[in-house]
């Protein structure tokens, strides 16, 4: 393994050693690594799943995806891909053989297309701050300053190599920006709803049978602002819903704060993934 947890089995040993002994722009990537496959990778792994439903929320970029009808046709496939190829990167490092495998893989999907440098930043912004707002309301401990600066410079550093331009220069100017671009951008499209749609339904098909997904999608929902909601074309759940599942998710923290700490990383790029069974070829990923 490329970067090592300390020994300790303290619930809190990760974060003590990362205040301890890592910076936050030398070592981003052992820190990003460390909290994101052993402190918190189940909430950082649903943060990036309803960051997704935020992308889908900017009506100037959708209609491009609705047209390559990756999300729409092949939702499962191009979530999985998506996983898979920046698991690679932050699993192995960016600057790994496996990692620069995933980055020439990724560069070459998105050279296909006229993207913005607008909507790169936008999308790379929801990486950084979506798991950090995540873990202010959910997380079993809060993130350590370290944490969120390391996962700037982690992102920046990625967005480097994907060739985006005018990355804001500090973690501060990058929020604003990803306020600030909401505030501007965020509009209901008819594009948005398809795609929010497709990939809900997706969300909820690895947990539910198909007929239980009416009961299933308000509880969704709930997990999401309703600005956001409203941008995508999804109803507001119920009143008194979102405060009933949110108050759920706060209350795994004392549970997880009672257990010891993760003695071995959960990397995605090893679990069983549905699309590719029996494995899978770096250079297969993404759309032919």
């Amino acid at each position: 393994m490329r970067w090592a947890p300390p020994e300790s089995r303290s619930r809190y040993a990760i974060r003590d050693h990362i205040e301890a002994n890592l910076d936050p722009v030398k070592d981003h990537q052992e820190i990003a690594f460390l909290s994101t496959c052993y402190d918190f990778p189940w909430d950082t792994q649903h943060a990036l799943e309803l960051a997704l439903f935020r992308v889908f929320g900017i009506a100037k970029g959708t209609p491009l995806l609705v047209q390559t009808g990756e999300f729409l046709q092949r939702t499962q496939k191009r979530y999985d891909d998506t996983v898979l190829i920046l698991s690679e990167m932050l699993e192995n490092g960016y600057d790994s053989e496996r990692g620069r495998a995933a980055l020439r893989r990724m560069n070459r999907q998105h050279g296909r297309y006229a993207i913005p440098n607008d909507e790169y930043l936008y999308t790379l912004s929801t990486f950084i701050f979506e798991p950090i707002r995540w873990n202010e309301r959910f997380a079993w401990r809060a993130l350590l300053d370290k944490e969120k600066l390391a996962a700037y410079h982690y992102w920046k550093q990625v967005g480097t190599l994907m060739n985006i331009k005018d990355i804001p220069p500090s973690y501060e100017a990058f929020e604003r920006f990803n306020l600030d671009y909401e505030a501007e951008h965020l509009r209901f499209s008819e594009d948005n709803r398809k795609l929010a749609v497709a990939t809900r339904d997706l969300v909820l098909g690895w947990a539910l049978p198909r007929a239980l997904w009416p009961l299933g999608a308000p509880v969704l929902h709930a997990m999401i602002d309703d600005r956001m909601l409203d941008a995508v074309g999804l109803p507001r759940p119920p009143p008194g819903l979102r405060g009933l599942v949110q108050g759920a998710l706060r209350a795994r923290g004392p549970l997880l704060r009672a257990m010891p700490r993760r003695r071995s990383p959960r990397l995605l790029t090893q679990l069983r993934n549905r699309t590719y069974p029996d494995g899978y070829r770096i250079e297969d990923l993404g759309a032919r």
